[in-house]
């Protein structure tokens, strides 16, 4: 089996990482990896930003958790200390199968450079507050994006998990 293929079938969600913050040159490869997914038309449309500072980093959980009705205090991003936020513009119908294969990418890349990974939602609520559209006009965003997902990554605290079974009769075949 391809080393490829090897990683897609054992990379795993995780949910409890170490403080410990991933070296830039790890996160610009990973980033690398999602500037190089497919997007409709080879358009391009999405864009990315990594969060690594501790004070935004923890207003985005806080935020998350009020969107996700958790209680206060949980952390959605189950102590990640880094994140790379995706989006993709608003007006691009193929905004959010696009925005899931840049995610899919940041994945897999992690996994590649031994660094734990998960897709935390409510990106999308995040950026349609005004909270959300100062933080991209802050950055000299001015075209209006649609939020698809925070890929959470940091080193895994514990056993990394083991890969479970497929569910059978998940694939049909017409020859």
């Amino acid at each position: 089996m391809s080393d490829v293929l090897q990683k897609m079938e054992t990379r795993r969600s995780i949910r409890k990482f170490k403080g410990d913050m991933v070296p830039q040159d790890i996160m610009d490869k990973i980033i690398e990896a999602g500037l190089y997914a497919a997007s409709g038309h080879g358009e391009q449309n999405t864009i990315m930003i990594q969060v690594t500072n501790k004070e935004l980093r923890d207003k985005i959980s806080q935020m998350n958790c009020q969107i996700g009705g958790w209680k206060e205090g949980f952390d959605p991003f189950y102590g990640a200390p880094a994140m790379i936020i995706v989006l993709a513009k608003k007006s691009w119908p193929n905004r959010v199968y696009d925005g899931s294969l840049v995610m899919g990418n940041l994945m897999l890349a992690a996994h590649e450079l031994g660094i734990g990974s998960c897709w935390i939602h409510r990106a999308k609520e995040e950026f349609e507050m005004d909270w959300g559209k100062e933080l991209l006009k802050s950055l000299g965003i001015e075209e209006e994006y649609e939020g698809i997902g925070h890929c959470a990554l940091g080193y895994v605290e514990g056993e990394y998990p083991k890969t479970p079974a497929r569910k059978p009769n998940r694939v049909f075949y017409v020859k």
